[in-house]
């Protein structure tokens, strides 16, 4: 009898161990997109869009070193591909929708997080 408990137990906890890997890969991929975001407003002086990227990452990603080492590899290279195109810079406006856009993926993704203060 022990056995079966323990085994229902065992079964019961590791049924959303799927469905929360899931959302850590759709977290880990809306903070790659915060990156890139993050990089081409840093290429664009778009100060306020850059800061605005930061604190959603701070705020709502996982204080881990994968997530900030995803972050940082994902800013280089949003930075990069804008300083190396040959297309200007999206208005500001422009980029501050897309990176919201990004937010509420993050917020979908990760619902454990806290919301960012405006």
């Amino acid at each position: 009898m022990k056995l079966l408990t323990r085994l229902t137990l065992l079964l019961c906890l590791a049924a959303p161990l799927p469905a929360l890997a899931d959302d850590v890969d759709a977290g880990l991929a809306a903070v790659k997109q915060l990156g890139v975001l993050n990089g081409q407003a840093l290429a664009c002086a778009a100060k306020d869009a850059a800061a605005h990227a930061k604190m959603l990452m701070l705020a709502h990603a996982p204080k881990t070193a994968r997530f900030g080492a995803a972050y940082e590899a994902a800013t280089q290279e949003g930075y990069l591909a804008q300083t190396r195109a040959a297309v200007t810079c999206p208005e500001p406006k422009t980029l501050a929708g897309k990176i919201d856009e990004v937010a509420q993926r993050l917020r979908t993704a990760l619902p454990a997080a806290q919301p960012a203060a405006k």
